[in-house]
């Protein structure tokens, strides 16, 4: 039941990101039990008092993160680094499921007729955004991005947009590097490739959370580089004294992101990356591989858990 200041949302489509797989799977979400799932989109169901300018029927995306508003974190705008949050799919219940209680400060308004899936799609690619504004591009400059999921590939068109005129692409899957290319991706390459000496990076995107890939990202950034790193490892990291070397000697500049959050709440990533998306300048439709009603949650886990095909965007309907 939705309280004063939240809608009730009547789900319309839920993404599965590669953090739900862990957290489902291998190690729990913050808070257990709990119903996971928070890239997602749905239709108003229900205004409660205090709530403005959303209306029955409106489709709204949903940032995830719920701040305190009251850290010093937040009173300064960084919303993602938010000490005391409360979050979606991880320390509450998330989208799951058919109905979702929502306040009005994290719903984002999509235009009208914007297809429910790329709706929910605004989370992923506003990570992507975010990532790259730690160090944007200038027109002419290379970047590079280390993991081709949704996440790696929206970065790769951001690149692009943003007047990067050529973007190198590295994962360990050839389907993954074929969408890569979809993306705009001007050189794919596999991580155990040796990668030619004269094409290193202005700035690089990590997507992937892996030990070999961190190393390969801060390899491949050129002189006065930067690398961002956006995969969540699972396992240890380590860093190569090769590798170590190399940023150094390169003064290669390390960034870490996390999330996608401005100000004003949820900020402009999420409102830029919504006219994107709205407009057709970001595509999302190629990165779907799997389009299921949410009865099927449990079978398609099982089948994640035993990798026995290729996943891109996994998209489950209520």
């Amino acid at each position: 039941m939705a309280r004063p200041g939240e809608v009730l949302l009547k789900v319309a489509a839920v993404g599965v990101c590669g953090s739900d797989i862990p957290r489902m799977l291998v190690k729990g979400a913050h808070r257990m039990p709990i119903i996971c799932g928070h890239e997602f989109s749905g239709h108003i169901e229900e205004v409660t008092e205090g709530v403005e300018g959303f209306a029955v029927g409106d489709l709204c995306g949903v940032a995830p993160l719920i701040p305190c508003n009251e850290c010093d974190q937040c009173k300064t705008g960084n919303f993602s680094r938010c000490r005391d949050y409360d979050y979606f799919g991880s320390r509450r219940d998330g989208a799951y499921t058919s109905y979702v209680t929502v306040p009005a400060g994290n719903l984002l308004k999509a235009p009208k007729g914007m297809d429910p899936r790329a709706t929910a799609m605004i989370d992923p690619a506003s990570i992507a955004l975010h990532a790259i504004w730690k160090s944007p591009p200038t027109a002419g400059q290379r970047g590079g991005v280390i993991g081709c999921g949704p996440i790696g590939l929206f970065a790769i068109q951001w690149m692009k947009l943003l007047g990067c005129t050529e973007v190198v692409a590295i994962d360990v899957a050839p389907e993954k590097l074929a969408q890569a290319r979809e993306a705009g991706a001007t050189h794919t390459f596999f991580v155990t490739d040796s990668l030619p000496s004269g094409l290193k990076c202005d700035l690089i995107v990590e997507a992937a959370g892996h030990n070999s890939s961190i190393n390969v990202a801060a390899n491949l950034a050129g002189p006065g580089g930067h690398v961002v790193f956006i995969g969540i490892p699972v396992g240890e990291v380590t860093v190569e004294n090769k590798t170590f070397q190399h940023f150094l000697r390169q003064e290669v500049t390390l960034h870490g992101a996390w999330n996608s959050f401005g100000a004003p709440y949820p900020g402009r990533q999420w409102t830029v990356t919504l006219d994107a998306l709205a407009s057709g300048r970001l595509r999302w439709q190629f990165m779907i591989t799997h389009e299921l009603p949410i009865s099927e949650l449990p079978a398609m886990f099982e089948k994640i858990r035993k990798k026995s095909e290729f996943f891109s965007k996994i998209m489950f309907h209520p």
